[in-house]
């Protein structure tokens, strides 16, 4: 044991980079971001892991037509699914800091135009070739390709270039940016051989399980990586993720013993849940936000005061009572709150039915019915949400009319396709990550098709702004364009709320997404 422990300590020392070079560097972009060791929080590297078994995960969230292409993940199964095969260059811990993953230092120019990774050397990818820096190059160019559609995307398109020096990766920069180590992080850019260019959907990485068989939408098997180059994780012998989209089927199978993790619980039954035998209900508040978001470019929601109305008319508190049961909190028409550094909170918007109905009369709206698609696909307890919607807008004489469609499609079919629909958003480590996700007009999953140079403008002054202050004044303005005049009816902020077997030991609390921010497989083993 004292070996193994000696080993986890050069480990981390190993993973450590520099804490106070880091910080000197950041601090005039008002960053207040430290550097993690280790894969695993303090409270599981007080117990010791266990090895061995298979562990099942019921997920919701899987579709048919789901793919194996990082830079495609657009919802929970492939999002998990990415997570067992592959790796980034750093990520960011539970507490919010930079932990080094496939690259093992780094460090910047001081304006935060240049920024230099040092890649992990003699890590093997699942085929048995070795991964070079020339991969982890052809995996940022592909993933800053207009054409690859990526959800990474709108982060990349802020790097000016990309290119390999020796065993580091050198990202120039047109404006600099301190938040650029989170924006690598993003878990659609898992480093591929050749950068995936040949085949993005081989499931081939460095990850802690390596792929056996994919069903999308159906089962997903895998096996241990007997090559991980991280040997302080991945205690399974192997993973399976069985996809199962209806809430009440996923509780069933983790109490039956079917399966050992689940997600996505619906938040009016968790508290029942916690209290059945060998479960054990996790919930973490963090950036999740459930929204409803309309196309800014197509009729009717082209029209501002219909928009105002539509906002105007949702009521906020009586969504997170009756559909988060507490857990979570009230939005305010952007996807930025408290958990985000930098945030200047906005006036609460309030539920008004006079108003709704002054800024619907405004808008000149025609009265025909303004259709809204939702699925619980979208979010648990979506259906139930927009009911609520429909009645709380009837109120202020907007025709809303809610139209139910299938959860299998609904990230391909309707998400960022149909003008109003029912959405949600795992939030992101930091502002600037989430704006240039989500809300430059460059980005492709700019889902509410807003397209405002003003804003764009506001999200590139504050990358490169050096004085707190005048940074946090613009992330302030930009959130209340998104609240004035954006296309995003956020209601409200979600808590991760997962649930696990009792046997399942290892688990650590982390609020950048569900599932232990996406490596309960990877840090989690039986007792």
């Amino acid at each position: 044991m004292k070996d193994d422990l000696a080993k986890l300590i050069d480990h981390i020392e190993e993973m450590r980079m520099n804490r106070r070079a880091f910080l000197n560097r950041t601090a005039a972009f008002g960053v207040a971001a430290a550097v993690g060791a280790s894969v695993m929080g303090s409270e599981a590297r007080a117990q010791e892991p266990k090895k061995g078994g298979v562990l099942k995960m019921g997920l919701g969230g899987g579709e048919t037509t789901d793919t194996l292409d990082p830079g495609l993940a657009d919802s929970p199964v492939p999002f998990a699914v990415n997570r067992q095969w592959g790796d980034t260059i750093v990520n960011v811990t539970p507490d919010g800091q930079i932990e080094f993953r496939l690259a093992e230092a780094m460090e910047s120019n001081a304006d935060g135009t240049e920024w230099r990774f040092k890649i992990r050397q003699g890590v093997k990818f699942h085929d048995g070739s070795d991964m070079t820096v020339d991969d982890v190059v052809a995996t940022f160019k592909r993933h800053s390709d207009e054409n690859s559609k990526s959800g990474a995307l709108g982060i990349m398109q802020g790097i000016a270039d990309i290119s390999a020096d020796g065993d580091s990766v050198v990202f120039k920069l047109a404006t600099g940016n301190a938040d650029l180590p989170y924006l690598l992080s993003d878990y659609h850019l898992v480093i591929q051989p050749k950068g995936g260019m040949d085949n993005p959907t081989a499931a081939i990485g460095t990850g802690t399980y390596k792929l056996v068989s994919a069903e999308p939408g159906v089962r997903y098997v895998f096996e241990k990586n007997p090559n991980d180059w991280d040997a302080n994780r991945g205690h399974y012998d192997g993973v399976e993720i069985i996809v199962i989209n209806d809430a009440t089927a996923r509780t069933s199978a983790l109490q039956s013993g079917q399966v050992h993790l689940i997600n996505r619980i619906d938040p009016k039954v968790a508290k029942l849940l916690g209290r059945a035998p060998g479960v054990v209900v996790e919930n973490v508040s963090g950036r999740g936000h459930y929204v409803f978001i309309m196309h800014c470019n197509t009729a009717p929601f082209d029209n501002k005061d219909l928009r105002l109305a539509l906002k105007w008319a949702i009521n906020r508190q009586e969504l997170v009572d009756k559909i988060l049961d507490g857990f979570g909190g009230v939005g305010n028409d952007t996807p930025i709150n408290a958990a985000y550094p930098l945030f200047t909170p906005l006036p609460q918007r309030e539920y008004d039915a006079a108003k709704a109905a002054e800024h619907y009369k405004a808008s000149g709206h025609d009265g025909s019915p303004i259709e809204l698609l939702v699925s619980d696909g979208a979010f648990p307890g979506a259906v139930d949400a927009a009911s609520l919607f429909q009645q709380s807008a009837q109120a202020a004489g907007i025709p809303l009319e809610i139209k139910r469609v299938p959860d299998d499609g609904y990230w391909s079919d309707v998400w960022n396709v149909k003008p109003f629909c029912a959405s949600y958003w795992g939030g992101r480590p930091v502002q600037d990550q989430m704006l240039s996700t989500a809300y430059l007009s460059t980005a492709d999953w700019n889902d509410t098709k807003y397209f405002n140079p003003d804003l764009d403008a506001l999200i590139l002054a504050a990358r490169s702004e050096t004085d707190t202050a005048k940074r946090t004044e613009l992330y302030a303005k930009c959130s209340e364009i998104l609240n004035d005049d954006g296309g995003v009816i956020c209601p409200m902020f979600n808590d991760f709320i997962d649930a696990r077997s009792e046997k399942v030991a290892g688990w650590v609390k982390d609020p950048n997404y569900e599932m232990m921010g996406g490596w309960a497989t990877a840090k989690t083993w039986f007792a």
